[in-house]
C-alpha cells in the first residue's frame, strides 16, 4: 500500500512560486539579449526557450547561443536570428493580442509600451514595434520569461544599473544616453553611469522592471548556480556582461506581492467560482472571496488576488473584465515561502504526491497533493477522507514527516 517511488523537483504551483530567487547584477548594463544569455548559462534550456518564442512568432527566428569571452571572461552569447524576409511593424495591441496567456511577458511589454508612450506622447497602444526590432524584442522577453519558468525561478531582485553616457544613434536620430525609454524606465530605480556609451536598452531595463521586486545589492542567499551573459562589444576596461545568480534566500524565499481588493455588492454567486479560476489563470498566486456588510446593511463578498507585482496589471484587468466592480485597490506586500518540492508515494499501487515545504534541509510542512487524493477516492470508490487519511500513512511510512530530513534524489 505504501512506498516512495519517485522524487520530482519543485514546479510552479498555485501559490506561485517554486522557491528559487535570481539576482541579477546589471552593474555593466542590461540589455534583453544578455539577461537570456545569462540565464541559459545559468541552465535555462535553449530549446524550452525557443519552443516559446514559436509559440508566438512561430517560423519567424532563431536563437543562437554562442560561448565568448568578454575582457577575458567566458560569458554565453545570445542571438536572435531573423527567418523571414519582411517582418511586419506590430503594435503593443496586436503584440498584446500575441502575447495571450503569458502575464510574465505581457507586463513586460506594457512596461515598455508605457515608457514609449510617455516619451513620445502617444497612447501605449499606438507604440509601434518596427520590424526586425519588434521580432528581438518579442524573442527576448518571451525567451526571459520561458527561462526564468524552466528554472523554477519565483521571485526576482537585481542591483543598480550602469545606464551608460554621452550620445548613442536611434531610428529618431542621436539620443542622450540614457535614451529616453530607459530614463523613463528608471524612475524609482538606482542607476549610474557606468562608463561611455549605452549600457541599458529600453527591452533590458523593461525586463529588470518587470521582473525585478527590488533593487538590492547581492542578498544573503545559498546560491545554486550562476550565468553570465555577453552583449555585443568587448570593451577592455569592464567585461560587457549581466551576471544572473540563482538561489535561495534564508529558510524561504521574500517576495514582494500586491494585494487587489474589491467590494462587490451585486454579483450572481453562481459565477464567483470561475471569477477565482480566472483570476489564478490571469497570473494571481492566490485569490479569495470575504463576506461582508456594506453600507445600508447590504450584503457583499471582498474580492481579494495575491499576485507578484509583474502580473498585478492582468489580474487588475481579469477583475474589472469578470465582476461588476467599479473599482480596484492596491497595497504592497511582503510574503516569505517555503522552498517546495514534490515527492511522489503509491497508494493502493496508485501514486500521489506529496508537497513538501523544506527549509534548512528538514521538513516544515508535507502534505498529499488534495486533486490527487480526490481522484483516489474516485478510483477506489471510497470516501475523501479515507483516501487522505492513507495518502498521510503512506508519506508517514516513507519518512515524509514534519521535522525528518529531505530526503535525497
Amino acid at each position: 500500500m505504501t512506498g516512495r517511488t519517485e522524487r520530482h523537483p519543485a514546479a510552479p504551483d498555485d501559490e506561485g512560486t517554486a522557491g528559487r530567487h535570481a539576482w541579477i547584477d546589471a552593474s555593466a548594463g542590461i540589455a534583453g539579449d544578455m539577461l537570456l544569455g545569462a540565464l541559459h548559462d545559468a541552465g535555462a534550456r535553449l530549446d524550452v526557450i525557443q519552443a516559446a518564442v514559436d509559440a508566438v512568432v512561430p517560423g519567424s527566428v532563431r536563437i543562437r547561443a554562442d560561448e565568448v569571452r568578454r575582457a577575458g571572461l567566458r560569458a554565453r552569447k545570445v542571438s536572435v536570428e531573423t527567418l523571414v524576409a519582411d517582418p511586419p511593424h506590430r503594435t503593443w495591441r496586436e503584440i498584446r493580442g500575441l502575447l495571450g496567456g503569458m502575464p510574465r511577458a505581457g507586463a513586460v511589454f506594457a512596461r515598455l509600451a508605457g515608457a514609449e508612450a510617455a516619451v513620445h506622447g502617444i497612447a501605449p497602444d499606438e507604440v509601434h514595434f518596427h520590424e526586425v526590432g519588434a521580432l528581438d524584442a518579442i524573442a527576448d522577453v518571451v525567451g526571459v520569461c520561458a527561462a526564468l519558468d524552466d528554472l523554477g525561478v519565483a521571485t526576482v531582485s537585481a542591483s543598480e544599473v550602469a545606464v551608460g553616457s554621452g550620445t548613442t544613434r536611434a531610428a529618431h536620430g542621436v539620443l542622450p544616453v540614457p535614451v529616453p525609454a530607459v530614463a523613463e524606465l528608471a524612475r524609482g530605480w538606482r542607476i549610474r553611469a557606468g562608463g561611455p556609451g549605452e549600457r541599458a536598452t529600453p527591452t533590458g531595463m523593461a525586463l529588470l522592471r518587470a521582473l525585478a521586486a527590488r533593487c538590492e545589492d547581492l542578498p544573503p542567499m545559498t546560491v545554486a548556480a550562476t550565468g553570465m551573459g555577453a552583449g555585443t562589444r568587448d570593451t577592455p576596461d569592464r567585461a560587457n556582461v549581466v551576471r544572473v545568480l540563482l538561489g535561495t534566500l534564508g529558510g524561504g524565499t521574500e517576495a514582494e506581492a500586491v494585494l487587489l481588493e474589491a467590494n462587490v455588492d451585486d454579483l450572481d454567486p453562481r459565477l464567483w467560482p470561475g471569477v477565482l479560476t480566472g483570476l489564478l489563470a490571469a497570473g494571481a498566486d492566490d485569490a479569495w472571496l470575504t463576506p461582508i456588510l456594506m453600507k445600508k446593511g447590504r450584503p457583499a463578498h471582498t474580492l481579494s488576488a495575491l499576485c507578484p507585482p509583474g502580473a498585478a496589471a492582468a489580474v487588475r484587468d481579469r477583475i474589472f473584465r469578470d465582476t461588476s466592480t467599479l473599482g480596484v485597490r492596491a497595497s504592497d506586500r511582503r510574503k516569505t515561502a517555503l522552498a517546495r518540492t514534490f515527492v511522489e508515494v503509491a497508494v493502493d499501487g496508485h501514486p500521489v504526491s506529496i508537497k513538501i515545504g523544506h527549509a534548512g534541509g528538514r521538513i516544515v510542512q508535507a502534505m498529499p497533493e488534495f486533486e490527487e487524493v480526490a481522484a483516489l477516492a474516485r478510483t477506489l470508490g471510497v470516501a475523501e477522507r479515507v483516501a487522505l487519511a492513507r495518502a498521510v500513512e503512506a508519506a508517514t511510512a516513507a519518512g515524509l514527516i514534519v521535522g525528518a530530513g529531505l530526503p535525497a534524489d
